[in-house]
């Protein structure tokens, strides 16, 4: 039933008192006024947080993972998925004793098979949940192994939800410490359904120094910042390329401008990876430069954000 306007009430009131000869002194009119005003007000507030807790589902941890770390970017073709490959792998090489997953939640274009080299279909468990596929270490899941190399998934939004929801639930992760996702581009239902259902311990925003790019990097943030997830930083990709000859730096992409956005959201800079045909041809060779190039200076970037990252996440449940 809609509340009437409060003032309006009051009126009404007044009205009917005044025919019947029955208005009340001024100073209790004003008393009765606030007090139906602010009695009104607590109940409109009780009612909005009473809806908003039904709409909002319930997180729930992903058995058997201790933190989650999700990789995104507002915009494509910035090497978000490069940089949470080599993520995984760089927080696997930090501490050998440490289990590490990849998720590839970027169910319209997965990219992670190629990148981990890994082909074929899961093995189903006794309890009907799918193994993941593994290699240099990392337990691996994605949409590439349920669906041909070739074939486009040509989906709606809920069949898409309903594929975010069996990747997170219907998976045998056994006992990881690091399940790192690469999140699609953009802010739309999968960052949200994720965002919304499993408890996430940071996101890492990654952008390239491009005015276009780092437009779109401000709305991400700004929508993990609005379903409380925590952003532990910025990743500058593709930061600057050198000359393989003359060994002449040139910023493409343009200078610093993913450290001007950290200053502008109050977050840091986890670190610059270089544009460098190393890291791209690792990549599309399955060989990812953090495992194949362990001493280049693209690994050791990538090695120092996995430590930056490990000393912003919060301490691990026991």
């Amino acid at each position: 039933m809609r509340e009437l306007c409060p003032l309006f009430t009051q009126t009404a009131v007044n009205s009917v008192g005044a025919l019947r000869g029955a208005r009340r002194p001024w100073p209790y009119h004003c008393a009765s006024r606030e007090l139906s005003s602010s009695s009104g007000d607590e109940a409109l507030r009780d009612k909005r947080a009473r809806i908003l807790s039904r709409g909002l589902p319930k997180q729930k941890p992903i058995e058997g993972v201790k933190q989650v770390v999700v990789v995104a970017s507002g915009k494509g073709g910035v090497g978000k998925s490069t940089t949470a490959v080599n993520i995984a792998l760089a927080l696997a090489a930090n501490d050998s004793a440490k289990e590490v997953g990849l998720l590839d939640a970027d169910i319209y274009g997965p990219s992670i098979p190629k990148m981990m080299n890994l082909k074929g279909n899961p093995e189903l468990t006794p309890k009907n949940l799918m193994r993941p596929l593994k290699n240099y270490g990392i337990a691996c899941m994605s949409m590439g192994f349920l669906i041909e190399e070739t074939a486009p998934v040509v989906w709606r939004g809920l069949m898409v939800m309903s594929a975010v929801e069996k990747l997170l639930r219907q998976v045998d992760w056994g006992q990881l410490d690091y399940l790192v996702i690469d999140m699609p581009p953009g802010t739309g239902d999968v960052q949200l359904s994720v965002s919304q259902n499993i408890p996430i311990a940071g996101a890492v925003i990654v952008s390239t120094p491009q005015d276009v790019a780092l437009l779109d990097a401000h709305k991400g943030a700004e929508m993990f910042r609005k379903v409380h997830v925590p952003v532990l930083g910025l990743v500058q990709n593709m930061s600057v390329f050198q000359c393989p000859k003359c060994k002449h730096e040139t910023h493409i992409f343009g200078t610093d401008g993913v450290r001007d956005l950290a200053k502008t959201l109050g977050l840091d800079i986890l670190g610059d990876v270089p544009l460098h045909i190393n890291i791209r041809e690792t990549c599309d060779s399955g060989q990812p430069v953090v495992i194949s190039q362990p001493q280049s200076d693209a690994a050791k970037a990538y090695l120092k954000i996995a430590m930056e990252i490990l000393r912003r996440l919060p301490v691990p449940p026991s």
